[in-house]
């Protein structure tokens, strides 16, 4: 038996981390023979934003890619990344979900769940790890690690008690962040392995370049099991090689009895892979120090910088990477990891670009604020919390038992779509993009983005890319044309790349409206939201701070609402907000509908 076993995320978190999770199931199955005889302990493949992945840009089943993958590594284990009662998805599901989720996925191919919760509130980890264990496999419970007036030693060592108590085959240090150092790693696992029956594994990220120090200290402090990523999808904001490490253990006490030859070609062959995704890589995939300062991990500085650029604020990235640890801070420390780590972003990030702290807040941060989420690690902001919910109550029973069974009800939704409970699990992740996909398979007209070729390759490709520049709101934007949808369909995506970003967005031609002297539309608040909305001027004029999208109108022509009633429902940056009325009045007109588009300073309701 090796001393210290080995997994390797190259087929999940390392791609992740580098390249968007693009990776295609054509692009795994090749390998897979060679990765089946390395002698890994288990091969990370699913979970994390995979699933989001696979049905939003790569239009790929995710249950079929699962599936493909259990039949052709058919001696290693398969794992996954759960993030307990979250499953996959962004919100708390009900218990009849999650144990069928974790069902399928089970007989479907996993045999390890890694189950950890944002929070470390075991209360919201207990139901799937129960489900692990009624379908005889292995649950591995995983500590969010991170740094705080809060979070100590002792404290997680507690915390593993408790996931041992509660059943864990195992327990996993997951830094998501990189924020470990040698020297606390080798303490932290020390103590684990000294209160602990079970054995620990330890997963961190190479951000601050220290991961590959942290796991040699982990592992002669008696760690169990190491993530690593083969070489050509390792470092930057993924994880140690495996090539390094397994040289590194060779012919000591922790020797892997990995061969170094056959992972060597293992990354000859992903290093020719990741030339075919160059155009997902991210410009922060080399090591970045700043996360032990800000504690803002590779993937979330990624996707902050999306949000600025969106806003056309990219040039205040600094501040809001000082603003981060305040709103941290206020909200009780919690660890920053999916889904808290785009909460704390995304208010933060409008705390930066609105002008003024707290001035909008995201329907997230006030769930956040109820206790819906968990227990906070610490104490919140009592004026933030006030801010946020007033006077409303804070729960603290498991947030999970406030929930009804949801299941019938969705198979119900999903209708005829669903060809088996995976697409309803699937629709049950992610409501919006999974109905589509499912529509999309049931029309024949699954289409995945299409990948660049590479510069050198690019004379006289039939796909080269459209490419000019747009600008908007006195912004400059490049942007390039990669590929489109099917032009026969009413609904066409396009697929493009806004300032070197991929992007998805859908054409949908629409009926021709008639414009008034100042090119404003007439004919209703339908064709207002289509072609143009008047300026905000008035008092009672309802408008955005932010880009986003419309997810529900609460109110009508007609209505009358009192200042600071919710009228809208935008979502921006993933994260949903309400749009109170500015004043008390009624409602004169409505120029948007569900699923609008909208941009700061439009007049989305009138209010006289």
């Amino acid at each position: 038996m090796p001393a210290v076993k080995v997994t390797d995320t190259i087929l999940r978190d390392a791609h992740q981390s580098l390249i968007a999770t693009r990776m295609r199931i054509e692009d795994m199955l090749p390998i897979c023979d060679r990765l089946d005889k390395a002698g890994y302990w288990s091969l990370e493949v699913w979970g994390g934003a995979t699933f989001d992945a696979c049905i939003r840009f790569l239009k790929e089943d995710p249950w079929q890619r699962l599936i493909a993958l259990k039949k052709a590594l058919p001696n290693t284990r398969l794992q996954m990344l759960l993030r307990g009662q979250n499953l996959l998805g962004y919100r708390h599901y009900s218990d009849d979900v999650v144990r069928a989720f974790v069902h399928r996925a089970a007989v479907n191919g996993i045999d390890v769940f890694r189950i950890f919760d944002a929070m470390n509130d075991l209360r919201n980890i207990r139901v799937s790890v129960e489900a692990v264990k009624n379908n005889d496999r292995h649950a591995q419970g995983a500590i969010c690690y991170t740094t705080s007036p809060v979070h100590t030693v002792p404290q997680f060592v507690e915390l593993a008690r408790g996931m041992q108590d509660m059943g864990c085959d195992s327990v996993a240090v997951k830094d998501m962040a990189g924020l470990l150092t040698p020297h606390v790693a080798g303490e932290l696992v020390d103590a684990l392995v000294d209160a602990l029956d079970i054995p620990v594994h330890i997963h961190t990220h190479a951000t601050a370049g220290l991961a590959a120090m942290c796991h040699f200290k982990a592992v002669e402090s008696g760690a169990a099991a190491i993530d690593t990523a083969i070489s050509s999808f390792s470092g930057g904001t993924s994880h140690p090689p495996t090539e390094s490490m397994v040289a590194a253990l060779r012919d000591t006490e922790f020797d892997t009895g990995m061969e170094l030859a056959h992972l060597q070609e293992i990354g000859f062959y992903f290093r020719e892979i990741r030339k075919k995704y160059h155009q997902f890589e991210s410009e922060f995939t080399g090591m970045d120090t700043r996360v032990q300062v800000n504690q803002v991990p590779g993937g979330m500085i990624s996707n902050l910088s999306n949000q600025l650029k969106e806003q056309g604020a990219l040039n205040r990235m600094n501040e809001v990477l000082e603003e981060i640890p305040r709103v941290r801070k206020e909200l009780g420390y919690p660890p920053l990891v999916t889904p808290t780590s785009q909460i704390v972003g995304t208010q933060a990030v409008l705390n930066v670009v609105t002008g003024e702290r707290y001035k909008t807040i995201t329907n997230e941060v006030k769930h956040y604020l109820q206790g819906r989420y968990g227990r906070a690690p610490g104490d919140v902001s009592p004026q933030v919390q006030h801010m946020a919910i007033g006077n409303e109550d804070v729960i603290d029973v498991r947030p999970a038992d406030l929930l009804k069974p949801e299941l019938d009800a969705l198979r119900q939704e999903v209708g005829d779509l669903a060809e088996n409970e995976e697409d309803v699990l699937t629709y049950a992740m992610f409501p919006d993009i999974g109905l589509e996909f499912l529509r999309q398979r049931a029309e024949g007209s699954l289409q995945p983005e299409e990948l660049e070729p590479l510069p050198s390759d690019q004379a006289g490709a039939a796909t080269a890319a459209t490419e000019f520049d747009v600008t908007f709101h006195g912004e400059t934007y490049n942007i390039k044309v990669t590929g489109t949808g099917h032009h026969l369909h009413a609904k066409r995506p396009y697929f493009i790349r806004i300032d070197g970003q991929p992007e998805e967005i859908f054409v949908e031609p629409i009926e021709e409206i008639n414009l008034d002297a100042e090119g404003l539309a007439i004919g209703g608040a339908h064709a207002a939201s289509k072609q143009g909305r008047p300026r905000a001027t008035a008092p009672g004029d309802v408008t955005t701070s932010m880009p986003g999208t419309i997810v529900d109108v609460l109110v009508s022509v007609g209505d009358t609402v009192k200042a600071g009633d919710a009228v809208i429902i935008t979502e921006a940056m993933k994260m949903e907000t309400e749009i109170q009325a500015p004043i008390a009045g009624e409602v004169k007109a409505v120029y948007i509908s569900k699923g609008d588009a909208v941009t700061p300073d439009e007049t989305l309701i009138e209010i006289a």
